[in-house]
């Protein structure tokens, strides 16, 4: 951990050489996704509600998922631009380190911009928060911060299968974005509005729902008392996701050869 606190250190510093430049990026993706959120609140401006979902609930599902990404996008975007390291033949250089490949790709670039996305975030969920009559225990915060968490180990593991691909595509696949940024905008809403189909694949494959549904579920008191335990812990479910991602990733490293760049 010493080793990734100092890429972190390095990168924080370098990126904070041009301030103007890392304030006015940052200011942005505060901004930006602003507009999304806009989107969401004239549909519940037109229709009232969402099947048995309320605005406030629903953008506290928002705000819990574009939390995660921002954080996911921000401490692990090497790996969504891992494909330069492959294509370069930078990764032959990191093959010969002592230390885990994974660790070093994770510290290779880090993004403190996607920070004022975050904020965004944080402003949404305080003001989803105020307008909820949830009766707030110890374990429904936690259960909270599990589904941040959850949501950032999703979204890093997303970006780990994307880089393994890099090993034998070489390049990066557009297609990868359907579980990225596509899988942001469909877990910015309570799973159970789509398909069975989408639903299970979401919960029972990619675990998006275990972040943004059936805890969320627990927090609003729309459970069974004899299930609430189950739902409080299924984000565990989401960061035990990072698990086969990771091993996946060995299999890609064993597999790897060199560009020759």
């Amino acid at each position: 951990m010493t080793l990734y606190f100092k890429y972190l250190l390095l990168q924080f510093k370098a990126q904070m050489q041009y301030r103007t430049s890392f304030w006015l990026l940052s200011i942005g993706q505060f901004f930006v996704p602003f507009s999304v959120f806009a989107g969401l609140y004239f549909l519940f401006e037109r229709f009232g509600q969402l099947q048995d979902w309320s605005f406030h609930e629903v953008a506290l599902c928002f705000a819990v998922i574009h939390m995660a990404f921002a954080i996911s996008e921000c401490f692990a975007r090497g790996f969504d631009a891992f494909s330069s390291l492959v294509a370069g033949g930078d990764f032959d250089r990191l093959l010969v380190r002592p230390r885990s490949t994974a660790l070093q790709v994770l510290g290779s670039k880090f993004e403190f911009t996607r920070f004022g996305r975050l904020i965004q975030g944080v402003v949404v969920l305080a003001w989803a928060l105020s307008g909820l009559s949830v009766e707030w225990t110890a374990l429904k915060v936690i259960t909270l911060i599990l589904m941040v968490i959850s949501g950032i180990f999703i979204f890093t593991g997303i970006f780990i299968l994307a880089a393994t691909l890099c090993f034998w595509t070489i390049q990066g696949l557009e297609v990868v974005n359907i579980f990225t940024d596509g899988g942001r905008e469909l877990a910015q809403y309570p799973l159970n509005i789509y398909h069975k189909w989408a639903t299970r694949f979401f919960t029972y494959v990619i675990p998006f729902g275990c972040v943004n549904y059936l805890p969320l579920m627990y927090i609003l008191d729309k459970t069974e008392a004899h299930n609430e335990t189950l739902y409080m812990l299924t984000p565990l479910a989401g960061v035990a996701f990072i698990v086969p991602c990771l091993l996946v990733w060995q299999f890609g490293v064993k597999h790897y050869r060199s560009t020759g760049s």
